[in-house]
């Protein structure tokens, strides 16, 4: 876990605990959160990282690594990209992935899930894909997805652990339990495929921004993770029978 710089009374007032999850006896399918330029590519945009990040780069090759195991298995990969229109913001962030800049596009490494067999893409307006899967018909992309495959494993990988990935894990969490997923059982985070950014404090005051926008990768990426597993997301780094 990118915990380096973790505070230890975070640690142990808000423990995260990861264990192994074998998938072998399941129905699983693999959901795969923003791993688009504007994320995860170096320079790429004002919300990518600046320079290389370990946890970023781990994140894009265990996604990858994951993505071609789902598939060779025959399990579906959905993949959100975020992608916004020039004239829409997104308060408070500033204009990130507006289509048309090549910041909503996939990540180099992860082009290939684009026309691939079994990945089903979804371009997403904001933070939380499963409201961004509701169209105008006032279907749910993301539930029929789900219910289509019967799907009772959903694994999921993405930036950013607190903001994107722990906003829709959350929400899937509770349609789950509002029964419109009858065969969704588990929803698993695969830590070693999630990331964050990194913001601390002082740069926070030297760009002149409010003291809120601070964003310490470790306790960021710990918090995403607690909060996920209390309210009932099975945290996970490792995957066996794939």
């Amino acid at each position: 876990m990118a915990d380096d710089f973790l505070p230890p009374a975070l640690a142990r007032e808000l423990p995260v605990a990861l264990g192994s999850v074998a998938l072998a006896s399941r129905r699983f399918g693999l959901v795969v959160v923003d791993e688009v330029n504007g994320f995860a590519t170096v320079g790429a945009g004002p919300l990518a990282p600046a320079a290389p990040n370990a946890q970023v780069t781990q994140m894009v090759a265990e996604t990858d690594r994951l993505a071609r195991a789902f598939l060779n298995r025959g399990a579906p990969v959905l993949a959100f990209l975020d992608s916004h229109d020039a004239d829409r913001p997104e308060p408070p962030y500033p204009p990130h992935c507006v289509i048309g800049t090549g910041q909503e596009e996939l990540v180099p490494a992860l082009a290939w899930l684009e026309g691939a067999a079994g990945v089903t893409l979804m371009r997403k307006d904001c933070i939380n894909g499963f409201v961004g899967g509701i169209g105008a018909d006032g279907r749910n992309k993301v539930v029929d997805w789900v219910n289509a495959a019967r799907l009772d494993t959903v694994v999921v990988v993405g930036i950013c652990t607190d903001i994107c990935v722990m906003d829709f894990v959350l929400t899937l969490l509770s349609a789950r339990n509002h029964g419109l997923m009858p065969p969704l059982r588990d929803i698993v985070v695969y830590e070693p495929g999630c990331a964050t950014y990194d913001l601390p404090a002082n740069a926070v005051a030297g760009l002149g921004l409010p003291p809120t926008a601070a964003h310490p990768q470790g306790p960021a990426h710990h918090m995403g993770l607690y909060f996920m597993a209390s309210r009932g997301a099975v945290l996970a780094n490792q995957l066996s029978g794939l």
